[in-house]
């Protein structure tokens, strides 16, 4: 019979203070409590509260701060943060961006359908599209903020969907392809032709009627149609690309 182990001390603690920062108990950018005060809230040695930090640590949920200001400043956990870990996996297995955007054209559509078939989408997704395209059109003629503000609208489509797992994984496919995407469009070299973006925000505006309509079919129709050709615009530029972690902390 396999024994059961038991926790360590510094499990248990690990876990309590887990436990209150991912209830929001403790929030972001709160700083733990010095240590005498956790080594009498918990009853526990220094180097037990030591390795409960320390694990804290690892998970990403602090980061200590040395010297006379420091402490362990609580970073709960996020939607980048998982996409950067995504990414560090994906450029460890030497994954290329045409793997996400692969990804992609198959999942996104998923969400705009799910966007047509929520009953409160007048409320709750529609206003936030229409938002995203008062945005792009407005700043149409600026092609710095072409690419980010066109990424907007796809991860808004995503985030609106209304199943968190979905928003969480699929969202952070979406902030690996706008850093891609991105840094595809900002080199040196011709800029994305105004008839492509002009074709790309009538799309997104076709999506939006979807939509609004309900028409859960025609709004997967068109998301797969528009990513399928936006796919094949950015690749064509970028075929050179690989996929880069580090880009994923450059995204506004």
């Amino acid at each position: 019979m396999q024994r059961i182990r038991q926790p360590r001390v510094a499990e248990i603690v690990a876990s309590r203070l887990r436990n209150d920062i991912l209830s929001g108990r403790i929030a972001e950018g709160d700083v733990l409590p010095s240590q005498d005060v956790l080594l009498a809230e918990f009853g526990v040695s220094p180097p037990a509260l030591r390795e409960a930090i320390h694990i804290l640590e690892t998970d990403g949920l602090i980061s200590v701060r040395r010297g006379n200001m420091g402490g362990a400043v609580v970073h709960p956990p996020s939607a980048e943060r998982t996409a950067h870990m995504i990414s560090m996996v994906l450029q460890s297995r030497s994954a290329k961006p045409a793997d996400v955007s692969g990804a992609l054209i198959h999942l996104e559509p998923i969400c705009a359908g799910m966007c047509a078939a929520r009953e409160d989408r007048m409320t709750e997704v529609v206003p936030y599209l229409e938002a995203e395209i008062k945005t792009q059109t407005e700043q149409f003629d600026n092609l710095a903020r072409y690419v980010p503000n066109a990424r907007r609208f796809h991860e808004a489509v995503v985030s609106r969907c209304g199943n968190e797992p979905m928003i969480l994984l699929i969202g952070s496919l979406e902030l690996i392809w706008s850093a891609h995407e991105s840094s595809v469009w900002s080199d040196e070299g011709d800029p994305m032709e105004q008839k492509t973006m002009r074709a790309a925000l009538r799309d997104h505006q076709r999506l939006v009627d979807a939509i609004r309509d309900g028409n859960e079919a025609r709004a997967v129709k068109l998301a797969q149609d528009h990513l399928s050709v936006a796919r094949r615009n950015t690749l064509a530029v970028g075929a050179d690309k690989t996929i880069e972690a580090k880009l994923i902390s450059n995204i506004e």
